[in-house]
């Protein structure tokens, strides 16, 4: 309670400024100002990034297609400390040379490390000095249509920029143009320009919610964004350690919540692979792994990644309704057809791991097995063909492709030796697609 005293010279104190001109700024009505809003966009400003780079584009003239420069740009969210960015494929797509600008003004040159086209999202990364924010992230299974949302950006080169709006509805299929659909996307009002694509939607916890990707052509108050959920499984694939290390742990997981709390449990396990060595089982939740909580299979892939082969690292996971348990994994390489694996990356610009058998079963394919995509490189004769993280390889010629050992045998077999285009087989959402793909020029040892 103030004294009666100090009220009146508080009076003669704001009189004295106001007449000489000094602004007031009570505490009362700054703590009114940090609404929300504020504290949502200050929370995780600094875990965004801006992104400018040049691309050339083909017009057409009457002398045919001419090219011509553009300027690019773009958002991206920052998913782990030591510089890996979430950004749209077509941000960075055509770009030699992307530049990354923190929230406090440096600047990086960044390297495109993978890309998955059918949701275009990818994967860069940037060198930086010191650790850096990672964004924090919520789900996208309990988003309400009429719930506010904020969306941050690099809208027109106006970088750092915050819009607001509301969700306008959910599940929404998109079709930009010819070649790019969308699905599943989120609809709102927030109003989201050029430039935004690849910054995060926020909810008004503060919390990524999704990821913008779109504006509809002539139309106002109509964005829309890929749901968070979709972005971090998106994002586990780009940055697992299978093909960012050459490292394999066995475990496939799935985030479900428990009263808003988002935990990972252990679907399946790979026979004979770290995790199942170790002891970890289908139905496990996995808590943490060193220091880092996880609750999604990216955790997963940030605690495992840059470690050696033959390093054991400490896992803590929960089974039925026991007690917590601590197991120590070891990482192992890929295996004895490491080159091979690699000789695919180089040739036909694919990284793969196989797929448990008993998953194609689940899902019914006339297959015995394949090799999913893990990780497409950027330009290569698998990009061209338009193959995708999540597709599975499942022949390529005459030969099925069930394990690395018969990748290792087409690799070494006399069309590859050739030079020769070989016929492939995918599988994609449960449906077979093939064409033929070159051949990059690379020595098989």
């Amino acid at each position: 309670m103030r004294h009666p005293a100090s009220r009146h010279l508080l009076t003669l104190f704001v009189v004295a400024c106001v007449a000489c001109g000094t602004t007031v700024r009570s505490a009362f009505a700054t703590e009114l100002r940090m609404t929300p809003i504020v504290k949502a966009v200050q929370g995780v400003k600094e875990s965004i990034v801006n992104i400018h780079g040049h691309k050339t584009i083909s017009t057409a003239s009457a002398l045919g297609d001419a090219p011509r420069q553009v300027n690019g740009m773009g958002t991206g969210v920052i998913v782990d400390e030591r510089g890996y960015i979430i950004t749209n494929q077509h941000v960075v797509e055509g770009v030699r040379r992307i530049q990354v600008t923190l929230n406090g003004g440096t600047t990086y040159v960044a390297q495109l490390i993978a890309f998955d086209e059918k949701t275009d999202l990818a994967l860069i990364k940037v060198d930086a000095e010191k650790p850096l924010p990672v964004i924090t992230t919520g789900t996208s299974t309990d988003l309400m249509p009429g719930e506010t949302v904020i969306a941050v950006g690099n809208a027109y080169g106006y970088e750092n920029s915050v819009t607001r709006g509301i969700i306008s509805a959910l599940h929404r299929t998109v079709q930009v143009s010819d070649t790019q659909k969308y699905y599943d996307l989120i609809q709102t009002d927030a109003s989201i320009n050029p430039g935004n694509s690849g910054g995060p939607l926020l909810n008004i916890d503060g919390e990524m919610i999704g990821i913008n990707v779109a504006v509809r052509v002539g139309a106002q108050g109509i964005g829309f964004a890929i749901p968070v959920d979709t972005v971090m499984d998106i994002a586990s694939q780009l940055m697992s350690i299978q093909r960012l290390d050459q490292h394999w742990h066995g475990i496939a997981g799935e985030t479900k919540y428990l009263d808003g709390i988002a935990y990972l449990q252990v679907n399946a396990v790979d026979p004979n692979s770290p995790a199942s060595l170790c002891g970890v089982q289908a139905g496990d939740v996995i808590t943490a792994i060193e220091d880092l909580e996880v609750c999604r299979m990216l955790d997963v892939e940030r605690a495992l990644l840059d470690r050696e082969t033959g390093e054991e690292v400490s896992l803590k996971l929960k089974r039925g309704e026991g007690d917590e348990k601590s197991l120590s994994l070891v990482l192992q390489g890929q295996g004895g057809a490491n080159q091979y694996v690699d000789a695919a990356w180089e040739l036909l610009g694919i990284r793969v791991q196989s797929v448990p058998s008993n998953e194609f079963r689940s899902n019914n394919s006339r297959y015995r097995g394949g090799l999913r995509i893990t990780a497409v490189k950027a330009y290569s004769p698998a990009a061209r063909q338009q193959i995708r993280v999540g597709d599975v390889l499942v022949g390529m010629h005459e030969w099925e492709t069930i394990s690395v050992d018969n990748l290792e045998y087409i690799l070494k077999s006399d069309i590859i030796a050739q030079k020769r285009p070989i016929k492939f087989y995918i599988l994609r959402d449960n449906e077979t697609y093939y064409g033929d793909i070159a051949v990059a020029n690379y020595r098989v040892r």
